[in-house]
C-alpha cells in the first residue's frame, strides 16, 4: 500500500532521493554530520532507540531513564507506533531481521 505523505515537496523528495543514495555507513557518518547538527543526531537516534523500546515494552519511567528522553516524547513515538505511518515499525522490523 502506497503511503501519502503528510509533508511533501519537491525539495524532502530530492533529501530522500539522497538518503537513499548512501551505500555504507561511513557514507551515513559523513553525509548526516554535513546536514545536521549533532544535537539534531542524537535526537533522532534516540527517537530510534525509544521506538525500540517501545517495541520491546519497555516502560516510560525504563525508557526515560535509559535515554534520557521526555515522557513527551516517548508519548509521541508510543502514538507513532500504534497510529502512525508504520515507518518505525517497518525499519524496526527490517533490522530486527538483519540482527538474525
Amino acid at each position: 500500500m502506497q503511503h501519502t505523505p503528510v509533508i511533501d515537496s519537491e525539495d524532502i523528495g530530492y533529501l530522500y532521493d539522497a538518503i537513499l543514495r548512501l551505500e555504507t555507513k561511513e557514507d551515513c557518518y559523513r553525509f548526516f554530520e554535513d546536514l545536521c547538527t549533532i544535537h539534531e543526531i542524537q535526537a533522532m537516534a534516540q527517537r530510534l532507540q525509544v521506538a525500540r523500546m517501545l517495541r520491546d515494552r519497555v516502560t516510560y519511567q525504563q525508557i526515560v531513564d535509559r535515554t534520557g528522553a521526555s515522557t513527551a516524547t516517548i508519548s509521541r513515538i508510543n502514538r507513532c507506533l500504534l497510529y502512525g505511518a508504520g515507518g518505525y515499525r517497518a525499519i524496526l522490523a527490517r533490522m530486527n531481521d538483519g540482527e538474525k
